[in-house]
């Protein structure tokens, strides 16, 4: 007789899994919207009694904060290659819903993307989170229900 394999796969959480895409997305375009100055640096002098020591600190506040600000556009650069490779992976409706509700410049609702893209309420909603789970998979950000067990 031969043995079927089992898996037990998790139970996802739709919820919390959609407010887990719609949070990346926000994120996506938060970090459009940042400008990469938002730690400038230290240009006043300051005074000290204390004997300056000779640590193995080799750059000033200056250098400090434009190597910070340098590694937070990385990220963010990263950040947003990371969903745009993600959305792109989506079918073409799955992609369009997407883009035309979260990655525009313009706040837009739901009603005007589905009038826009001419489908139904039904199919757009249908589409739309079926694009989330798939977001949600890509990006590593599925939230699975717990499984309490009594015993």
């Amino acid at each position: 007789m031969a043995k079927q394999i089992d898996f037990n796969l998790p139970e996802i959480d739709r919820e919390q899994t959609k407010a887990a895409v719609e949070g990346a997305l926000e994120k996506y375009t938060i970090y459009l919207l940042m400008e990469p100055d938002d730690h400038l640096p230290k240009v006043t002098q300051t005074f000290s009694i204390v004997p300056p020591s000779h640590s193995n600190e080799f750059r000033s506040s200056t250098e400090n904060a434009a190597i910070k600000n340098i590694d937070q556009a990385t990220v963010r650069r990263k950040y947003l290659s990371k969903i745009r490779k993600a959305v792109n992976r989506l079918s073409y409706q799955e992609r369009s819903i997407i883009i035309q509700r979260y990655m525009n410049e313009e706040d837009v609702f739901d009603y005007e993307v589905y009038n826009d893209l001419g489908m139904s309420e039904r199919k757009y909603y249908r589409v739309k989170a079926r694009a989330f789970y798939k977001l949600a998979f890509i990006l590593r950000i599925e939230v699975t229900k717990e499984k309490v067990f009594a015993g």
